[in-house]
């Protein structure tokens, strides 16, 4: 496959604020990715993969990386703490599946990621983090991010000097997640930590955090300066944040979908995982995905029960057909 190379200027091309999905562990697959991208994301970013399970050969791993053309522009997302290892898979990955650009995670909190020295433990490195930037852009034949926290705890805050470092090394673009390593996704969102990463360096910062309606993302721009946004948790359940929050920064109204619209949306996320994984995969996949889409529906709490209870596709259907029934009464 050829494809002319991204230029991240494109993303805001016309004075457009970029509006990103997030990568989250378990998550943003490609069913996930695809039902954003229609809902007017500009950008997706797979689930981690590990550069180490690249260099060895491991095949689930190519299932994390695989890209379609629904699903673009896209950034593949590694993860590890060995620059050459990192180098090497990200050039791996670009000549296999040609994304948009690749994505260096140096935000996850998770401990099993951690302990390994990846992750945000590359916040208490900066120097260890600058060399594998500098090794994955020299490597890859197209942009790179990286996506990182306000630093490892409230007495280490390093954002904005880190920041500069990724530059330095030459990384295109970058996220940051207002929230500390040991903070995890407990509130509140550093909003201040943000705007000074943003003025402390030349390369377009997107905000990330906390941001689940409009408002937020109003807040969020206003206040920091930010390039753009990345939404995470906000649309879970809700892949329409994107085009709710593309109306207000254009001035326009926006309806939010109905009851029927959203267990629309619901099963049409359902029958896509189904497809792709199987009955009984999918199922199971689907599974929080549509606790996601019913929360604050009348009857969600026991649909997510009886749903989470059986591997019957047809049952499933056959659940959300009451639930949507029922906001209909």
């Amino acid at each position: 496959m050829e494809n002319k190379r991204f230029e991240i200027g494109s993303l805001f091309s016309g004075g457009r604020v970029p509006l990103a999905l997030a990568p989250m562990a378990g998550v943003t697959d490609r069913v996930m990715r695809a039902i954003c991208i229609e809902h007017g994301a500009d950008l997706v970013t797979t689930e981690m993969v590990s550069a180490k399970a690249v260099h060895y050969k491991d095949k689930k791993t190519a299932e994390l990386a695989l890209l379609s053309d629904s699903e673009r522009p896209a950034a593949i997302q590694i993860f590890g703490s060995d620059p050459a290892i990192m180098a090497e898979s990200a050039a791996e990955l670009f000549d296999r599946f040609r994304p948009e650009m690749i994505d260096i995670n140096m935000g996850c909190p998770v401990a099993k990621v951690v302990k390994s020295g990846d992750g945000s433990a590359l916040m208490r490195d900066p120097a260890l983090a600058g060399r594998i930037v500098r090794a994955v852009t020299d490597a890859a034949p197209c942009p790179v991010s990286v996506k990182f926290r306000a630093g490892w705890d409230r007495d280490s805050v390093n954002a904005p000097e880190f920041a500069r470092v990724l530059e330095a090394n030459g990384a295109s673009l970058l996220c940051i997640h207002g929230r500390t390593k040991t903070q995890m996704y407990a509130p509140p969102v550093d909003l201040d930590v943000i705007r000074e990463t943003v003025n402390a360096v030349s390369v377009p910062v997107l905000g990330n955090g906390g941001v689940n309606t409009p408002d937020d993302a109003v807040k969020m721009l206003g206040y920091t300066g930010c390039a753009g946004l990345a939404i995470a948790r906000g649309a879970c359940g809700s892949p329409w944040i994107f085009a709710a929050v593309r109306a207000r920064l254009d001035g326009r109204e926006y309806i939010p979908p109905s009851p029927s619209e959203r267990i629309a949306a619901a099963l049409r996320h359902f029958d896509a995982l189904v497809a792709w994984l199987g009955q009984k995969a999918g199922v199971r996949e689907a599974r929080k995905h549509l606790g996601w889409y019913l929360f604050g529906l009348r009857g969600a709490a026991s649909a997510r029960l009886r749903i989470n209870a059986t591997e019957d596709p047809d049952e499933v259907r056959s659940i959300l057909g009451q639930i949507e029934e029922a906001s209909r009464q």
